[in-house]
């Protein structure tokens, strides 16, 4: 299983949703991918601590809510708030009162707050209670947008539904933490490019544990030839590690690009030990690129060792 398919059966497995068939092939994965299994752990924490905190929301707004919901199913014009308070007001009450006394779950909560006042400001602030938009926008080019659902009604207007994402542009030295989180990130992009390049900045520094990890995973599952290479010059300072010499042994066996191959294998003879000899041979035995086979057989020269398997 690759990461990009394990990223997407992550949210399914979080709530039970996965066959067993699944659940076991994703296990196994994340048993494997250090960098997976961090994914796995990190939006457990966060939803643990969203648990513990919960927005007490006003009864009239939930009635008002319930109201322009039912009011929009029946196309029908949205029925006028009981309360003398908008429902802007509500919300604010609402979101004072969670927020009060917020203590060690405060960052949880506050995207939770920000999200919703989002949605209060698409939902209250796009829409008035005449049913007349009020929504006033001007194209920008660092902001894409995803139209959901058109609905025209009988007053010849219409009412477009769309998600929308906004780009941000940040600078700064691949030291910085927060630069080296968005460039492993990226290290995931279904952009190969992007890739490559994110995996060359980070190739430098594999001291940090998750720009190793980001390493080891573009190594056993990235499809792009070019981002594996870039990913084995970053390891060559790590080549004593364990985990890093399974990663390039099961790279050796399985990559199907005979540059990456010859690449492991220089990576494994710098740090010789009795496996590396054992792999090595097996690859004699089955390799059919003649470069990788040869340089194979040099390397097991060299430590004087057998090219026949014991």
């Amino acid at each position: 299983m690759t990461c990009d398919a394990a990223a997407k059966l992550i949210p399914l497995y979080d709530y039970g949703e996965l066959t067993p068939e699944q659940e076991d092939r994703l296990e196994q994965h994340l048993d494997e991918c250090a960098l997976c299994a961090r994914e796995v752990r990190s939006r457990r924490a966060l939803a643990a601590a969203l648990e513990e905190r919960r927005m007490e929301v006003p009864p009239l707004l939930l009635e008002d809510c319930r109201a322009r919901l039912m009011a929009a199913v029946r196309k029908g014009a949205p029925r006028a708030v009981r309360s003398g308070k908008g429902s802007w007001e509500l919300f604010w009450e609402a979101l004072n009162v969670s927020l009060a006394g917020l203590g060690r779950v405060r960052q949880p909560v506050v995207a939770v707050a920000l999200v919703a006042i989002g949605f209060f400001a698409a939902r209250f602030g796009g829409i008035n209670p005449g049913g007349v938009s009020t929504l006033s926008m001007a194209p920008a080019d660092n902001v894409f947008s995803t139209v959901r659902s058109v609905q025209p009604d009988n007053a010849g207007r219409v009412q477009i539904s769309f998600d929308e994402m906004r780009r941000r542009v940040v600078s700064g030295s691949p030291e910085d933490p927060a630069i080296q989180r968005l460039l492993v990130a990226a290290t995931r992009d279904d952009n190969a490019a992007v890739r490559v390049e994110s995996v060359d900045l980070l190739k430098n520094r594999p001291a940090s544990s998750e720009v190793r990890d980001a390493l080891l995973n573009a190594v056993a599952h990235d499809p792009n030839a070019g981002v594996r290479l870039k990913a084995l010059e970053g390891l060559k300072s790590l080549g004593g590690d364990a985990q890093v010499r399974r990663t390039l042994a099961q790279a050796l066996i399985t990559d199907d690009n005979p540059a990456v191959r010859m690449q492991v294998v220089d990576l494994l003879v710098a740090n010789r030990d009795d496996a590396m000899v054992g792999v090595l041979q097996g690859v004699v035995q089955r390799e059919d690129n003649s470069y990788v086979r040869q340089k194979c057989e040099k390397a097991l020269k060299e430590v004087n060792a057998s090219i026949g398997t014991f």
